[in-house]
Protein backbone atom coordinates (compact mmCIF):
# COMPACT_ATOMS: atom_id res chain seq x y z
CA UNK A 1 0.00 0.00 0.00
CA UNK A 2 1.15 3.41 -0.62
CA UNK A 3 1.70 5.77 1.66
CA UNK A 4 1.78 9.12 -0.07
CA UNK A 5 -0.28 9.57 -2.76
CA UNK A 6 2.61 12.32 -3.99
CA UNK A 7 5.42 9.65 -4.10
CA UNK A 8 3.64 6.22 -5.40
CA UNK A 9 7.26 4.90 -5.62
CA UNK A 10 7.76 4.67 -1.80
CA UNK A 11 6.07 2.18 0.58
CA UNK A 12 5.64 2.30 4.03
CA UNK A 13 8.72 0.75 4.94
CA UNK A 14 10.56 2.75 2.73
CA UNK A 15 10.27 5.22 5.45
CA UNK A 16 11.40 3.37 8.48
CA UNK A 17 14.46 2.58 6.31
CA UNK A 18 15.19 6.42 5.57
CA UNK A 19 14.49 6.72 9.37
CA UNK A 20 17.06 4.51 9.79
CA UNK A 21 20.08 5.67 7.20
CA UNK A 22 19.55 9.18 8.34
CA UNK A 23 22.94 10.93 10.67
CA UNK A 24 20.51 13.62 12.60
CA UNK A 25 19.97 11.77 15.95
CA UNK A 26 16.14 11.60 16.96
CA UNK A 27 14.44 9.90 19.53
CA UNK A 28 10.39 9.37 19.74
CA UNK A 29 8.39 10.31 23.34
CA UNK A 30 5.08 9.33 23.83
CA UNK A 31 3.46 12.73 24.38
CA UNK A 32 1.58 12.36 27.33
CA UNK A 33 3.50 9.80 29.94
CA UNK A 34 7.19 11.35 27.89
CA UNK A 35 8.86 8.27 27.72
CA UNK A 36 11.10 7.17 24.79
CA UNK A 37 8.79 4.86 22.02
CA UNK A 38 11.81 4.51 19.46
CA UNK A 39 15.39 5.99 18.90
CA UNK A 40 17.42 5.87 15.49
CA UNK A 41 20.79 3.99 15.13
CA UNK A 42 22.46 7.38 14.98
CA UNK A 43 21.13 8.52 18.30
CA UNK A 44 21.38 5.14 19.91
CA UNK A 45 25.22 5.68 18.26
CA UNK A 46 25.63 8.82 20.20
CA UNK A 47 23.92 7.74 23.31
CA UNK A 48 25.55 4.74 23.47
CA UNK A 49 22.37 2.82 24.73
CA UNK A 50 20.06 0.25 22.06
CA UNK A 51 16.65 1.15 21.78
CA UNK A 52 15.64 -1.80 24.29
CA UNK A 53 18.22 0.07 27.15
CA UNK A 54 16.59 3.38 26.03
CA UNK A 55 13.36 2.73 26.35
CA UNK A 56 13.16 2.78 30.01
CA UNK A 57 15.33 5.67 30.58
CA UNK A 58 14.24 9.28 32.26
CA UNK A 59 15.96 12.61 31.43
CA UNK A 60 17.80 11.99 34.42
CA UNK A 61 19.03 8.97 33.06
CA UNK A 62 20.26 10.14 29.96
CA UNK A 63 20.90 14.27 30.53
CA UNK A 64 23.50 16.25 31.99
CA UNK A 65 23.62 16.33 35.58
CA UNK A 66 23.40 20.30 35.71
CA UNK A 67 20.17 22.19 37.02
CA UNK A 68 19.29 23.45 33.74
CA UNK A 69 18.98 20.12 32.49
CA UNK A 70 16.74 18.27 35.51
CA UNK A 71 13.54 16.08 34.61
CA UNK A 72 11.27 18.49 34.98
CA UNK A 73 12.78 20.76 32.96
CA UNK A 74 13.06 18.38 30.19
CA UNK A 75 9.12 16.92 30.41
CA UNK A 76 8.40 20.73 30.40
CA UNK A 77 10.20 21.88 27.30
CA UNK A 78 8.41 18.53 25.92
CA UNK A 79 4.83 19.22 26.95
CA UNK A 80 5.41 22.83 25.24
CA UNK A 81 5.80 21.00 21.98
CA UNK A 82 3.21 18.32 22.41
CA UNK A 83 1.10 21.64 22.86
CA UNK A 84 2.27 23.75 20.63
CA UNK A 85 3.59 21.83 17.99
CA UNK A 86 7.22 22.44 17.93
CA UNK A 87 9.65 23.69 20.67
CA UNK A 88 13.77 23.84 20.61
CA UNK A 89 16.32 24.40 22.88
CA UNK A 90 19.95 23.54 23.64
CA UNK A 91 20.06 20.11 25.95
CA UNK A 92 23.15 18.56 27.28
CA UNK A 93 22.64 15.08 26.99
CA UNK A 94 25.05 12.35 28.91
CA UNK A 95 26.49 9.20 26.83
CA UNK A 96 26.16 5.88 28.52
CA UNK A 97 30.34 6.25 29.30
CA UNK A 98 29.10 9.64 30.97
CA UNK A 99 30.02 12.32 28.26
CA UNK A 100 27.77 15.38 28.19
CA UNK A 101 26.93 15.87 24.88
CA UNK A 102 25.53 19.80 24.06
CA UNK A 103 22.87 19.70 21.20
CA UNK A 104 20.71 21.58 19.25
CA UNK A 105 17.47 19.95 19.43
CA UNK A 106 14.28 20.60 17.89
CA UNK A 107 10.90 18.76 19.95
CA UNK A 108 8.03 18.32 17.11
CA UNK A 109 4.81 17.20 17.86
CA UNK A 110 3.46 14.07 15.36
CA UNK A 111 0.22 12.33 14.94
CA UNK A 112 0.93 8.51 15.36
CA UNK A 113 -1.65 5.59 14.64
CA UNK A 114 -1.94 4.78 18.24
CA UNK A 115 -1.97 8.60 19.58
CA UNK A 116 0.35 11.54 19.56
CA UNK A 117 3.92 11.70 20.00
CA UNK A 118 6.86 14.35 20.58
CA UNK A 119 9.84 13.89 18.55
CA UNK A 120 12.79 15.07 19.21
CA UNK A 121 15.62 15.38 16.55
CA UNK A 122 18.67 16.70 17.59
CA UNK A 123 22.62 16.74 16.78
CA UNK A 124 25.92 17.23 18.58
CA UNK A 125 27.02 21.07 18.61
CA UNK A 126 29.99 20.56 20.48
CA UNK A 127 32.26 21.39 17.66
CA UNK A 128 30.48 24.14 16.46
CA UNK A 129 30.46 25.72 20.31
CA UNK A 130 34.49 25.07 20.16
CA UNK A 131 34.48 27.00 16.80
CA UNK A 132 32.24 29.83 18.19
CA UNK A 133 34.55 30.01 21.25
CA UNK A 134 37.65 30.15 19.13
CA UNK A 135 35.95 32.89 16.63
CA UNK A 136 35.18 35.12 19.57
CA UNK A 137 38.67 34.78 21.37
CA UNK A 138 40.18 35.46 17.93
CA UNK A 139 37.94 38.63 17.48
CA UNK A 140 38.89 39.54 20.74
CA UNK A 141 42.24 39.39 19.72
CA UNK A 142 41.99 41.11 16.14
CA UNK A 143 40.05 44.08 18.41
CA UNK A 144 42.58 44.33 20.57
CA UNK A 145 45.09 44.43 17.81
CA UNK A 146 43.17 47.26 15.96
CA UNK A 147 42.04 49.35 18.44
CA UNK A 148 44.19 48.60 22.07
CA UNK A 149 48.04 48.10 20.74
CA UNK A 150 50.54 50.52 19.65
CA UNK A 151 51.65 48.44 16.54
CA UNK A 152 51.63 50.79 13.34
CA UNK A 153 50.02 47.79 11.06
CA UNK A 154 48.60 47.34 7.60
CA UNK A 155 47.00 44.81 5.27
CA UNK A 156 46.91 45.66 1.87
CA UNK A 157 45.96 43.84 -1.54
CA UNK A 158 48.25 43.76 -3.79
CA UNK A 159 47.35 47.51 -5.65
CA UNK A 160 48.47 49.38 -2.51
CA UNK A 161 44.87 49.78 -1.23
CA UNK A 162 44.83 49.95 2.29
CA UNK A 163 42.45 46.81 3.64
CA UNK A 164 42.35 47.27 7.08
CA UNK A 165 44.60 49.29 9.81
CA UNK A 166 45.58 49.90 13.63
CA UNK A 167 44.44 52.53 15.04
CA UNK A 168 47.78 53.52 15.30
CA UNK A 169 48.32 53.75 11.77
CA UNK A 170 45.21 55.18 11.42
CA UNK A 171 46.14 58.21 13.24
CA UNK A 172 49.99 58.24 12.19
CA UNK A 173 48.86 58.39 8.55
CA UNK A 174 46.90 61.69 9.74
CA UNK A 175 43.27 60.10 9.03
CA UNK A 176 40.41 60.20 11.31
CA UNK A 177 38.66 56.91 13.11
CA UNK A 178 36.24 54.93 10.28
CA UNK A 179 37.94 57.38 7.42
CA UNK A 180 38.16 55.13 4.21
CA UNK A 181 42.42 55.22 4.02
CA UNK A 182 42.41 54.71 0.07
CA UNK A 183 46.03 54.08 -1.71
CA UNK A 184 48.84 53.83 1.03
CA UNK A 185 51.38 56.35 -1.61
CA UNK A 186 47.99 59.27 -1.46
CA UNK A 187 49.11 59.24 2.46
CA UNK A 188 52.80 58.80 1.93
CA UNK A 189 56.26 57.75 -0.03
CA UNK A 190 57.27 54.71 -0.04
CA UNK A 191 61.11 54.64 -0.16
CA UNK A 192 63.50 51.55 -0.47
CA UNK A 193 67.91 51.69 -0.26
CA UNK A 194 67.42 55.38 0.84
CA UNK A 195 65.30 56.70 -2.25
CA UNK A 196 61.80 56.84 -3.31
CA UNK A 197 60.35 54.47 -4.97
CA UNK A 198 56.90 53.00 -6.40
CA UNK A 199 54.46 50.87 -4.75
CA UNK A 200 54.90 47.92 -7.82
CA UNK A 201 59.04 47.76 -7.45
CA UNK A 202 58.21 47.48 -3.13
CA UNK A 203 55.50 44.66 -4.16
CA UNK A 204 58.10 43.02 -6.36
CA UNK A 205 60.73 42.88 -3.68
CA UNK A 206 58.47 41.21 -1.44
CA UNK A 207 59.58 37.51 -1.98
CA UNK A 208 57.87 36.77 0.09
CA UNK A 209 59.31 39.78 2.49
CA UNK A 210 60.84 43.28 2.10
CA UNK A 211 62.57 46.19 4.34
CA UNK A 212 60.75 49.40 3.52
CA UNK A 213 60.44 52.60 4.78
CA UNK A 214 57.75 55.13 5.02
CA UNK A 215 57.39 59.15 4.73
CA UNK A 216 54.29 61.03 5.74
CA UNK A 217 54.59 64.60 5.09
CA UNK A 218 53.28 67.17 6.93
CA UNK A 219 54.32 69.88 9.18
CA UNK A 220 57.07 67.67 10.72
CA UNK A 221 57.23 64.73 8.73
CA UNK A 222 56.95 61.15 10.70
CA UNK A 223 59.66 58.45 9.28
CA UNK A 224 58.48 54.76 9.65
CA UNK A 225 60.28 52.29 8.93
CA UNK A 226 59.80 48.00 8.90
CA UNK A 227 59.32 45.16 6.63
CA UNK A 228 56.29 44.65 3.84
CA UNK A 229 55.34 40.61 3.83
CA UNK A 230 53.35 38.50 1.03
CA UNK A 231 50.57 36.62 2.15
CA UNK A 232 48.55 34.08 1.01
CA UNK A 233 44.99 34.28 1.37
CA UNK A 234 41.37 33.16 0.44
CA UNK A 235 40.97 34.49 -3.03
CA UNK A 236 44.47 35.73 -3.67
CA UNK A 237 47.62 37.44 -2.15
CA UNK A 238 47.75 39.91 0.21
CA UNK A 239 50.55 42.33 1.65
CA UNK A 240 51.29 43.10 5.68
CA UNK A 241 53.51 45.90 6.15
CA UNK A 242 54.79 46.50 10.24
CA UNK A 243 56.35 49.32 10.59
CA UNK A 244 57.31 51.63 14.00
CA UNK A 245 58.15 54.84 14.18
CA UNK A 246 61.92 56.08 13.31
CA UNK A 247 61.42 60.05 12.93
CA UNK A 248 63.52 61.10 15.79
CA UNK A 249 66.31 58.52 14.90
CA UNK A 250 65.91 60.44 11.22
CA UNK A 251 65.69 63.49 12.63
CA UNK A 252 69.00 62.88 14.40
CA UNK A 253 70.48 62.06 11.28
CA UNK A 254 69.55 65.00 9.72
CA UNK A 255 70.85 67.22 12.85
CA UNK A 256 74.21 65.21 12.98
CA UNK A 257 74.66 65.93 8.65
CA UNK A 258 74.05 69.55 9.53
CA UNK A 259 75.99 69.47 12.15
CA UNK A 260 79.10 68.01 10.36
CA UNK A 261 78.36 70.68 6.98
CA UNK A 262 78.24 73.14 10.13
CA UNK A 263 81.84 72.25 11.38
CA UNK A 264 83.42 71.59 7.50
CA UNK A 265 82.08 75.27 6.98
CA UNK A 266 83.77 76.94 9.71
CA UNK A 267 86.88 75.56 8.84
CA UNK A 268 86.54 76.59 5.29
CA UNK A 269 85.52 79.83 6.76
CA UNK A 270 88.43 80.02 8.71
CA UNK A 271 90.71 79.28 6.04
CA UNK A 272 88.77 81.90 3.86
CA UNK A 273 89.36 84.67 6.65
CA UNK A 274 93.28 83.60 6.48
CA UNK A 275 93.10 83.78 2.83
CA UNK A 276 91.19 86.79 3.08
CA UNK A 277 93.97 88.69 5.13
CA UNK A 278 96.72 87.40 2.99
CA UNK A 279 94.81 88.64 -0.36
CA UNK A 280 94.13 92.37 1.58
CA UNK A 281 97.70 92.34 2.11
CA UNK A 282 99.18 91.66 -0.88
CA UNK A 283 96.19 93.21 -3.32
CA UNK A 284 96.58 97.27 -1.64
CA UNK A 285 99.49 98.14 -3.03
CA UNK A 286 99.31 96.82 -6.59
CA UNK A 287 95.62 98.23 -6.52
CA UNK A 288 97.03 101.37 -5.98
CA UNK A 289 99.88 101.61 -8.52
CA UNK A 290 97.38 100.97 -11.34
CA UNK A 291 95.21 103.40 -10.31
CA UNK A 292 98.20 105.47 -10.12
CA UNK A 293 98.75 105.01 -13.98
CA UNK A 294 95.67 104.83 -15.36
CA UNK A 295 95.38 108.49 -14.22
CA UNK A 296 98.63 109.43 -15.73
CA UNK A 297 97.67 107.76 -18.97
CA UNK A 298 94.05 109.14 -18.59
CA UNK A 299 95.93 112.86 -18.49
CA UNK A 300 97.89 112.25 -22.06
CA UNK A 301 94.61 111.04 -23.54
CA UNK A 302 92.32 113.48 -25.67
CA UNK A 303 89.47 110.83 -27.04
CA UNK A 304 86.72 111.10 -24.85
CA UNK A 305 85.58 107.10 -25.39
CA UNK A 306 89.21 106.29 -24.23
CA UNK A 307 88.94 108.51 -21.04
CA UNK A 308 85.20 106.99 -20.60
CA UNK A 309 86.73 103.71 -20.67
CA UNK A 310 89.71 104.90 -18.63
CA UNK A 311 87.21 106.19 -15.79
CA UNK A 312 85.52 103.17 -15.53
CA UNK A 313 88.88 101.12 -15.13
CA UNK A 314 89.63 103.96 -12.24
CA UNK A 315 86.49 103.24 -10.90
CA UNK A 316 86.46 99.54 -11.04
CA UNK A 317 90.01 99.72 -8.63
CA UNK A 318 89.04 102.20 -6.51
CA UNK A 319 86.02 100.05 -5.45
CA UNK A 320 88.03 97.08 -5.34
CA UNK A 321 90.63 99.15 -2.92
CA UNK A 322 87.87 99.89 -1.15
CA UNK A 323 86.75 96.22 -0.51
CA UNK A 324 89.90 95.17 0.64
CA UNK A 325 90.35 97.60 2.73
CA UNK A 326 86.86 97.06 4.59
CA UNK A 327 87.37 92.80 4.09
CA UNK A 328 90.55 93.59 6.13
CA UNK A 329 88.81 95.35 8.72
CA UNK A 330 85.81 93.11 8.92
CA UNK A 331 87.89 90.10 8.88
CA UNK A 332 89.55 91.55 11.78
CA UNK A 333 86.89 92.39 14.26
CA UNK A 334 83.75 90.90 15.72
CA UNK A 335 82.48 94.38 17.44
CA UNK A 336 79.25 95.65 16.00
CA UNK A 337 79.80 98.28 13.13
CA UNK A 338 79.64 101.49 14.50
CA UNK A 339 78.53 102.81 10.84
CA UNK A 340 75.20 103.97 10.01
CA UNK A 341 74.42 104.56 5.99
CA UNK A 342 70.58 105.21 4.73
CA UNK A 343 70.00 101.46 3.28
CA UNK A 344 68.74 103.24 -0.18
CA UNK A 345 72.25 105.09 -1.02
CA UNK A 346 73.87 101.74 -0.31
CA UNK A 347 71.32 99.87 -2.94
CA UNK A 348 72.53 103.61 -5.54
CA UNK A 349 75.72 102.39 -5.34
CA UNK A 350 74.99 99.05 -6.07
CA UNK A 351 72.63 99.91 -9.08
CA UNK A 352 75.57 100.42 -11.55
CA UNK A 353 76.88 97.34 -11.16
CA UNK A 354 73.87 95.39 -11.33
CA UNK A 355 72.52 97.00 -13.99
CA UNK A 356 75.98 96.27 -16.23
CA UNK A 357 74.83 92.96 -15.35
CA UNK A 358 71.38 92.73 -15.83
CA UNK A 359 71.63 94.81 -19.59
CA UNK A 360 74.11 92.05 -20.50
CA UNK A 361 71.76 89.45 -19.68
CA UNK A 362 68.50 91.20 -21.32
CA UNK A 363 66.64 91.50 -17.54
CA UNK A 364 65.16 94.75 -16.28
CA UNK A 365 66.25 95.73 -12.99
CA UNK A 366 63.35 97.62 -10.66
CA UNK A 367 64.30 99.76 -7.32
CA UNK A 368 61.46 100.57 -5.08
CA UNK A 369 63.02 102.30 -3.08
CA UNK A 370 61.64 103.84 0.28
CA UNK A 371 60.33 107.12 0.65
CA UNK A 372 62.38 107.61 4.22
CA UNK A 373 65.56 107.56 4.87
CA UNK A 374 66.22 103.74 5.56
CA UNK A 375 69.56 104.26 8.48
CA UNK A 376 70.86 101.01 9.69
CA UNK A 377 74.43 100.48 11.47
CA UNK A 378 76.56 98.28 8.83
CA UNK A 379 79.71 97.77 7.64
CA UNK A 380 78.50 100.28 4.21
CA UNK A 381 81.38 98.44 1.48
CA UNK A 382 80.39 95.05 2.70
CA UNK A 383 76.80 95.20 2.75
CA UNK A 384 76.52 96.53 -0.74
CA UNK A 385 78.36 93.44 -1.85
CA UNK A 386 75.18 91.51 0.07
CA UNK A 387 73.31 93.47 -2.30
CA UNK A 388 75.12 92.92 -5.20
CA UNK A 389 75.33 89.22 -4.34
CA UNK A 390 71.73 88.66 -4.11
CA UNK A 391 70.59 90.73 -7.47
CA UNK A 392 73.31 88.97 -9.27
CA UNK A 393 72.31 85.64 -7.98
CA UNK A 394 68.14 87.01 -9.39
CA UNK A 395 69.59 88.25 -12.61
CA UNK A 396 71.31 84.95 -13.24
CA UNK A 397 67.90 83.53 -12.62
CA UNK A 398 66.30 85.56 -14.18
CA UNK A 399 68.42 85.01 -17.54
CA UNK A 400 67.02 81.60 -17.77
CA UNK A 401 63.59 82.03 -17.44
CA UNK A 402 61.63 84.30 -20.50
CA UNK A 403 59.22 85.94 -20.96
CA UNK A 404 59.14 88.10 -17.89
CA UNK A 405 62.79 88.93 -16.82
CA UNK A 406 62.41 91.54 -14.01
CA UNK A 407 64.30 91.49 -10.86
CA UNK A 408 62.61 94.17 -8.37
CA UNK A 409 64.88 95.66 -5.57
CA UNK A 410 63.00 96.82 -2.51
CA UNK A 411 63.73 98.83 1.08
CA UNK A 412 61.90 99.93 3.73
CA UNK A 413 61.62 99.91 7.31
CA UNK A 414 59.55 96.98 9.43
CA UNK A 415 59.86 96.65 13.05
CA UNK A 416 62.86 99.12 13.74
CA UNK A 417 64.46 97.46 11.30
CA UNK A 418 65.53 98.57 7.46
CA UNK A 419 64.83 95.88 5.05
CA UNK A 420 66.15 95.07 1.60
CA UNK A 421 64.43 92.33 -0.80
CA UNK A 422 65.15 91.33 -3.98
CA UNK A 423 62.32 89.26 -5.76
CA UNK A 424 62.54 87.26 -9.30
CA UNK A 425 60.16 85.13 -11.10
CA UNK A 426 62.46 82.10 -11.48
CA UNK A 427 62.34 78.64 -10.82
CA UNK A 428 62.64 79.02 -7.23
CA UNK A 429 64.59 76.83 -4.48
CA UNK A 430 64.04 72.83 -3.47
CA UNK A 431 65.30 73.78 0.10
CA UNK A 432 66.66 76.56 2.10
CA UNK A 433 69.71 77.74 0.60
CA UNK A 434 70.96 79.18 3.72
CA UNK A 435 70.90 75.58 4.86
CA UNK A 436 73.74 74.79 2.99
CA UNK A 437 76.94 75.94 3.97
CA UNK A 438 78.48 76.35 0.27
CA UNK A 439 75.66 76.29 -3.00
CA UNK A 440 75.95 74.41 -5.71
CA UNK A 441 76.20 76.85 -8.64
CA UNK A 442 77.03 75.56 -12.10
CA UNK A 443 79.43 78.74 -12.53
CA UNK A 444 81.04 80.36 -9.83
CA UNK A 445 82.28 79.67 -6.12
CA UNK A 446 79.52 78.63 -4.97
CA UNK A 447 80.33 80.69 -1.48
CA UNK A 448 78.09 84.45 -2.26
CA UNK A 449 75.41 83.08 0.30
CA UNK A 450 77.19 81.63 2.98
CA UNK A 451 79.50 84.75 2.77
CA UNK A 452 76.31 87.10 2.62
CA UNK A 453 74.65 84.70 5.64
CA UNK A 454 78.13 85.67 7.56
CA UNK A 455 78.16 89.23 6.85
CA UNK A 456 74.67 90.27 7.62
CA UNK A 457 74.98 88.26 10.75
CA UNK A 458 77.67 89.48 12.06
CA UNK A 459 75.95 92.74 11.80
CA UNK A 460 73.60 91.64 14.25
CA UNK A 461 70.75 91.34 11.37
CA UNK A 462 69.35 88.45 9.63
CA UNK A 463 69.11 87.16 6.09
CA UNK A 464 66.10 84.92 4.19
CA UNK A 465 64.68 83.29 1.51
CA UNK A 466 61.49 82.56 0.53
CA UNK A 467 59.14 80.96 -2.31
CA UNK A 468 56.47 83.89 -3.52
CA UNK A 469 53.29 83.30 -3.85
CA UNK A 470 52.88 84.00 -7.56
CA UNK A 471 56.05 81.80 -8.61
CA UNK A 472 59.90 82.95 -8.23
CA UNK A 473 62.10 83.94 -5.06
CA UNK A 474 62.63 86.71 -3.01
CA UNK A 475 65.75 86.67 -1.18
CA UNK A 476 66.10 89.75 1.45
CA UNK A 477 68.01 90.95 4.76
CA UNK A 478 67.26 93.18 7.43
CA UNK A 479 69.69 95.04 9.92
CA UNK A 480 69.13 97.01 12.81
CA UNK A 481 67.78 101.03 12.60
CA UNK A 482 70.85 103.10 14.24
CA UNK A 483 68.69 104.18 17.62
CA UNK A 484 67.75 107.85 17.99
CA UNK A 485 70.07 109.95 20.72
Amino acid sequence: MAVDPRSPELAENDFVAMMNAVRMCVLLHDAETKRILWANPAACEMLEWDVAELRPLTASDMSSSAQQYDRVLGRAWLQVAAERGMNRVEWHYRSRSGRVIPTDALAVRVELAQGPAVMVQFRDIEREQEIERQLRLTTSWVDALAHHTSAIALMLDPSGEVRFATDSAVAVLGASAGEPLGRLTDRGRVRVDGRASTWDEVVRRADPVAPVRLEVPGAEPVWLEGSLERLKVVGGEALLMLLHDVSDRVQDEVRRERESRRENYLARYNAMGDMAMAIAHELGQPLAAAGNFLAGVRSGVADERLRYGLDSAVRQIERASTIVGSLRAFVGHLEHPSQVADLNDVVEECLYFVRLRADAAGVEVEFRRSPDVVPVRCERVLTGQVVLNLCFNAVDEMAECPPDRTVVIGTGVEGGEGVLTVDDRGRGFPRDPFEESFTAKEHGSGIGLALSYRIITRQHGRIWAERRAGGGSRFGFALPLDAPR
